[in-house]
Order: C-alpha cells, then sequence, then structure tokens
C-alpha cells in the first residue's frame, strides 16, 4: 500500500515540474465563476496545461508571423495581429485590439462624420 501511494506522490510531483503557471492562480480564476462548486485535481492540472499550450501556440504563432522576428522580439502588435488574421485565434480581437493613436482615430471619425453627412 505505502508503494502505491509513494508512485502516486511520485507522479503528483513529476507532474507539477511540467507546467509553469501557478496552478493556485488558475484554481483561483476557475473559482470566480459562479458555475464552479468545487474543482478535482486532475482537472485542475489539465486546464493549467492546456492554458499553457495554449498560450505558448499563441506565442509561437505571434512571433513567426510577426515583425520581431529579425530582433528576436515579441510585441503587443505582433499578438495583436496574430488575434486578428488568424482564425484560430479570432476570438481574442476583443482582448487584444490593434492599438492605435487618438489622431489617427479621431481621423477616421472625422472621416465616417462627413460621410454621414453626404446622405
Amino acid at each position: 500500500m505505502s508503494q502505491n501511494n509513494s508512485d502516486k506522490d511520485d507522479q503528483t510531483s513529476t507532474s507539477k515540474k511540467t507546467i509553469s503557471l501557478p496552478i493556485s492562480r488558475v484554481k483561483l480564476i476557475m473559482k470566480s465563476s459562479p458555475d464552479v462548486s468545487s474543482i478535482n485535481q486532475d482537472a485542475l492540472f489539465l486546464t493549467t496545461k492546456a492554458t499553457e499550450l495554449f498560450v505558448q501556440h499563441l506565442a509561437l504563432s505571434s512571433f513567426n508571423n510577426g515583425a520581431g522576428k529579425e530582433s528576436n522580439t515579441l510585441s503587443y502588435s505582433d499578438l495583436a495581429h496574430t488575434a486578428e488574421e488568424t482564425e484560430t485565434f479570432h476570438f481574442l480581437t476583443d482582448i487584444l485590439p490593434k492599438k492605435i493613436f487618438a489622431r489617427d482615430y479621431l481621423k477616421s471619425l472625422e472621416q465616417m462624420q462627413e460621410e454621414e453627412g453626404d446622405f
């Protein structure tokens, strides 16, 4: 029986080493949902690992498609561009909008008002 428990402890410590996001933070985010009453440890681990893999995939896609490839950097604009241009990440466009300067926004707003005035 003690052999079985030590094997389980070894698996738990090994699986914790394979993730880098803090499990306690993921648990806190999951518990913030009113629909969640309790969280199974396996579900917590799998959610944390899936989140890590998703973030890694987003970062690699953004890096490969971004302008920072030459300088070996990843910027917010690379992430926003990937969210806008890649169908897989399109659901992130509200979270990662493209940044625009206020003067550019004001110009586009003026143009829209002029177009509405023409009708």
